[in-house]
């Protein structure tokens, strides 16, 4: 029967390539502390985590629920099936509880007007409109309940199984929650699917309806090479913002939650932003299809199949500083033969204590031909008595 495999990867190259103690200890996570609730700093390129608090906490997004609603609209972009042309009209439901008589914000789209999706974006994303939401949401689902059962769908697709989304701008609602880690990789992934659309988070006004709204964002204001993402606040949660910045190439993503006023938010987003980009430097663990490990093959003209990694595997570490790191290889198996060269297998994880900062997926790095008949019947004794081995240990 199936099973998860774990097992201590090469800790000798990786303590070799970062110049650190080996051992299945942990240091002490570098030296900072947040007053928010919930936090996390994570490297985009690598996606290594450099700080996080509470990170898997579900918490109300509020407006950076608005970051998948975009997300949403820029897929239907990218993929050709609507353009910036496009229109939309304000409907009454939209008008009515997103724009001006809801006493929220909103872009002030006038009743039954017809809108460019062009400028719905940016009413939703510089002003964070609610009214702009909805619109967007209706125009693409139907009704806003349908459209936010397709955010929930789209969460899930991009791999965010703790995402779930009852509206498309915010709105509180027992049910709508994220976690401030798959928030950042939302957007990681925005930043990197979508570089024709991603600036318009960065863009700091806009003018709709004669009324000139400033972007929420505090940290464009800043001089530390901010350019964007999303702010948000509602009473259950506190004030959030996701939040990135680029210096010397290197780009950082920064989600936080729970703040307790907007200057808070401001204070602590400037801090760990500015704190992780001089504090950390880029190292190499693997290059593209360096061999990290092995997993067991069942069935095969080999008993095993090298692992590889699919892409240059880096970590952000603490300049000058020497930390302990340890590692994991995690497939289900024994894998079955054939097994086809590029084939995903499994995953690699590194860890920085018990915190996990780094996870990319493992390739097989060439094929393995099915075995002979008694290779195969060998193989599949062996299982069967691990098998027994297996199942009595997990009933005890």
């Amino acid at each position: 029967m199936p099973a998860y495999f774990f097992a201590l990867f090469r800790l000798v190259a990786i303590g070799l390539m970062l110049g650190v103690p080996l051992g299945a200890g942990a240091s002490a996570q570098a030296p900072f502390q947040t007053s928010v609730q919930n936090a996390i700093l994570m490297d985009a390129e690598s996606r290594s985590v450099l700080f996080e608090k509470n990170a898997d906490q579900l918490t109300s997004p509020a407006s950076l629920a608005k970051i998948m609603t975009a997300e949403l609209v820029f897929r239907e972009l990218k993929e050709g099936r609507l353009s910036l042309d496009s229109t939309f009209v304000v409907s009454e439901n939209a008008w009515r509880r997103g724009g001006a008589p809801s006493g929220g914000s909103a872009m002030f789209a006038a009743l039954r007007s017809t809108i460019r999706v062009e400028d719905l974006i940016r009413g939703l994303i510089i002003h964070s409109g609610n009214d702009a939401a909805i619109v967007l949401a209706e125009g693409l689902g139907g009704t806003e309940e349908v459209f936010a059962t397709m955010m929930t769908r789209r969460a899930r697709e991009l791999g965010f199984d703790k995402m779930t989304f009852r509206n498309a701008w915010g709105k509180s609602d027992p049910e709508q929650k994220v976690t401030t880690r798959q928030m950042a990789l939302l957007a990681e992934h925005v930043i990197r699917t979508y570089p024709e659309y991603y600036h318009f988070f960065g863009e700091k006004e806009f003018t709709w309806n004669k009324i000139r709204q400033v972007n929420r964002n505090p940290l464009l204001a800043m001089d530390i090479g901010a350019d964007g993402m999303k702010t948000g606040n509602i009473d259950e949660s506190g004030y959030a913002l996701v939040g990135s910045a680029v210096a010397d190439g290197q780009r950082l993503i920064l989600v936080i939650n729970g703040a307790k006023t907007a200057r808070e938010r401001a204070d602590e987003a400037r801090k760990l932003l500015t704190w992780g980009l001089r504090t950390f430097e880029p190292k190499v663990l693997f290059e593209k299809g360096a061999e990290v490990g092995s997993a067991q093959v069942y069935g095969g003209v080999k008993s095993s199949v090298s692992l590889v990694a699919d892409r240059q595997l880096k970590l952000l570490t603490p300049r000058g500083s020497s930390e302990r790191l340890t590692g994991q290889i995690v497939y289900v198996g024994p894998v079955k033969a054939p097994v086809e060269e590029g084939s995903q297998i499994g995953k690699v994880r590194i860890l920085r204590g018990k915190t996990l900062v780094l996870e990319a997926d493992l390739v097989a790095g060439e094929r393995v031909e099915q075995g002979t008949l008694t290779q195969r019947a060998t193989d599949a004794g062996w299982e069967l008595g691990v098998g027994v081995v297996r199942t009595y240990i997990l009933k005890k």
